[in-house]
């Protein structure tokens, strides 16, 4: 089967399509830097001919609220005009668990704005939202405010999942018939903020000390508990602190 992964040079993308051809499928790396840009449309046509499944895992070159609207709306705008030419069966796209729920925040409107772009396109699909990655949980303590040797955490809980247990699930649905709806994603645990950005900054000898403060912001937007999956969802089988452990080590 040929598959397209847009966005197949990023974290998830390399591994997606590694995998694919190792089950013997045609899987093919598409972006800017192999001449396939969604955003403007170049090179799409020419690498969607005869594709049967296309995975979108792009993300936002910014994240300013105007531009990654406008990175998502225009790029999945051309991947449905390329696909419904080149009859593609299955669209798949990486999205983010609680998306819907956070709207104040402009990345998350972004990427609810292309769920809604999927679910009207006409073309069978399957929408994956995904927890946070472990990999990411230093860029995530980055943003929150610090006071000194303090950093202020919200009262919510998060949890977060291993990248490559979000490939081995897109694998999985990649392989599959389109659902025409949303899967839930996420890790095996779950933690409140403090709990595992203090076992972060305890493995990384980070010194900075780690307090609940109700009005701390998660990239710009409030939180209660809309990180964390709800009902069912498909689990990773990787924990945290195995990871944490091994990426240390």
């Amino acid at each position: 089967m040929k598959i397209v992964v847009i966005g197949g040079s990023g974290l998830i993308g390399k591994k997606l399509v590694r995998k694919l051809q190792q089950l013997g499928h045609e899987a093919v790396a598409a972006s800017p830097s192999s001449g396939v840009n969604a955003v403007t449309g170049e090179g799409l046509a020419e690498v969607l001919v005869g594709a049967q499944v296309v995975v979108d895992v792009t993300n936002s070159p910014s994240f300013e609220d105007a531009e990654v609207l406008e990175f998502f709306e225009k790029s999945s705008r051309n991947l449905f005009a390329a696909e419904a030419d080149a009859g593609v069966a299955h669209h798949i796209a990486l999205s983010i668990v609680g998306a819907d729920r956070i709207p104040d925040s402009g990345y998350m409107r972004a990427k609810v704005a292309q769920e809604k772009l999927i679910q009207s396109a006409g073309i069978p699909y399957t929408i994956v939202r995904a927890t946070q990655f472990f990999e990411f949980i230093g860029t995530i303590v980055a943003q929150f405010p610090t006071d000194g040797q303090t950093v202020r955490l919200p009262p919510a809980f998060i949890q977060p999942i291993l990248s490559e247990d979000v490939v081995v699930a897109l694998v999985d649905i990649t392989l599959g018939v389109p659902v025409n709806g949303i899967i839930d994603l996420a890790g095996p645990d779950r933690f409140r903020f403090e709990e595992i950005i203090r076992q972060f900054l305890s493995a990384t000898h980070d010194s900075r000390q780690v307090v609940v403060d109700s009005h701390a912001r998660y990239f710009g937007a409030a939180l209660n508990d809309q990180l964390v999956p709800e009902g069912n969802s498909l689990i990773g089988s990787n924990r945290f602190e195995d990871w944490l452990n091994r990426s240390i080590a």
